[in-house]
């Protein structure tokens, strides 16, 4: 399936919609999530002046995007999926933002291959409000300490929250908590929903939402 621009610009209306009706004057940002699609409908998507891109893995994202990145100056990459220490200095050379910082050992190897642009990279911390044994995440009771640690003494730029929601659960109780520990610690941005529940984290306060399959249709073989 390629880019679909008609389900975008009706994400976008419903977005300008719920903005307006909570009289929310940040900008909300759409990543559209380009995991295990193909440079050519990524192309597609990069000439509906898409910019705002998501990936899983490191190395499919550079060699994706690493050229698209030289030709597109305004071309943004989000990291939305875990994230092994090892791949850490790659990583950043390729994304911009990270949603899925969820530990100590992470954090300090992001703190070890920061360079000079420290300042152009951003990190959500991962909670894991459904407290999931398979699942990463800090728990929310432990937000405040590692959130604290993250910024504070590594002085990583720590943007906001991030979460994803059990996948047999009402995800609203999970966005309103992830809503209130991002307030109680001076966050602002908030990094929740996906296709399937996009418009209740969006009524739940969400910043940044994280969409594939309503874009890009089911996975692709590379």
């Amino acid at each position: 399936m390629n880019f679909n621009i008609q389900k975008y610009q009706e994400t976008q209306q419903f977005i300008k919609n719920i903005a307006k009706s909570q009289d929310i004057s940040d900008k909300i940002i759409t990543i559209a999530v380009s995991k295990s699609k193909k440079i050519e409908t990524i192309k597609e998507a990069l000439e509906q002046n898409i910019r705002i891109f998501g990936e899983n893995k490191v190395q499919e994202a550079y060699e994706k995007f690493k050229d698209l990145k030289i030709s597109y100056s305004d071309l943004r990459l989000h990291m939305i999926g875990p994230l092994q220490t090892n791949k850490v200095k790659k990583a950043l050379e390729i994304f911009d933002y990270f949603h899925t910082l969820d530990r100590e050992k992470l954090a300090l190897e992001f703190v070890k291959n920061l360079e000079s642009n420290a300042n152009n990279k951003y990190f959500f911390i991962q909670v894991n409000t459904g407290l999931e044994d398979q699942k990463s995440g800090i728990e929310p009771k432990y937000v405040r300490d590692f959130s604290s640690y993250c910024s504070d003494e590594l002085k990583l730029n720590i943007v906001g929250l991030m979460c994803i929601p059990p996948i047999n659960e009402n995800p609203e109780p999970h966005f309103l908590l992830l809503k209130k520990l991002a307030k109680e610690n001076s966050l602002y941005q908030l990094s929740m929903g996906m296709s399937n529940d996009y418009k209740i984290a969006l009524k739940c306060g969400a910043t940044f939402i994280r969409i594939g399959t309503q874009f890009f249709g089911k996975r692709e073989q590379l």
